[in-house]
């Protein structure tokens, strides 16, 4: 074998190799997180479960709220199924970075703090924070009374996060619910939450034992969060896609009016 032709086969079996390095056993090509998606037909949610009227169960047990069926939309955008996992807040994240799920659809707001471990798409709706005291409080009346009160929220929600900044000492709990319990039941001062979530429960409950002292002068953006990385990347612009023209044709206003009685979609 001449030098001449030992140096071609050598080049040809060298580009092979190359392009067998780009493809995972089997010979198929690497996929990246959409395709995996789309090769699974499903795209795997977390949320919370019980944080009415975001995601909740329903009279017959059955999944529903405004995340649930934003989610739903947004995978039929894609071309699958969704498949819900719930979870405790200050658990969710952690599941998603290990892969148990797919995304996280459920009220999160965009924070600085998180923006530094995961890309957010476009916002999907807009609320504001309000807070939340007993009936018969007199003292706290803005954010700034909470200075040495007490606070229930769920640990590592942006809500415990006002509380604390605002000088509150915060005791983490799992649901609405059960914040609403500890401050009717004076087990703590107040509690901070989204208007939605609140306006929600006073009409559901029609208690009258609490009451909304304040609330956030800018509106919270809600966007689904994403591991960073480039195996992301075409799952982003997908799901910014489907959130644009769910906008566009009026799917998202519809399921906000559901939900909470007007459109949030819109800042």
């Amino acid at each position: 074998m001449n030098k001449a032709v030992k140096t071609a086969l050598t080049a040809t079996l060298a580009l092979a190799m190359t392009g067998c390095a780009g493809k995972q056993e089997g010979g198929a090509e690497k996929q990246d997180h959409l395709a995996r998606i789309q090769a699974a037909g499903k795209l795997v949610i977390g949320l919370e479960g019980n944080w009415q009227p975001f995601c909740f169960h329903d009279s017959s047990d059955t999944l529903v709220g405004f995340d649930v069926e934003v989610s739903q939309k947004i995978a039929e955008k894609l071309g699958v199924t969704a498949e819900f996992v719930e979870s405790p807040w200050d658990t969710l994240f952690t599941s998603m970075s290990t892969g148990q799920m797919d995304m996280v659809c459920n009220g999160v707001d965009i924070t600085p703090d998180r923006q530094k471990t995961y890309d957010f798409t476009d916002p999907y709706a807009y609320d504001h924070s309000v807070l939340v005291v007993r009936s018969d409080e007199t003292e706290i009346k803005t954010f700034e009374d909470l200075k040495g009160k007490t606070t229930a929220n769920s640990i590592g929600s942006t809500y415990m996060e006002i509380g604390e900044s605002y000088g509150a000492e915060v005791q983490g709990v799992d649901s609405l619910a059960e914040t609403m319990s500890m401050v009717i039941q004076k087990q703590v001062d107040a509690t901070i939450n989204a208007e939605t979530s609140v306006q929600d429960y006073l009409k559901t409950t029609g208690t009258a034992e609490i009451k909304v002292t304040a609330r956030s002068t800018d509106a919270t953006p809600y966007a689904i969060p994403l591991v960073k990385g480039e195996d992301n990347a075409t799952l982003l612009e997908a799901i910014n896609k489907a959130i644009s023209e769910l906008k566009a044709d009026g799917t998202l206003a519809a399921i906000s009016e559901k939900y909470f009685g007007s459109d949030l979609t819109n800042e």
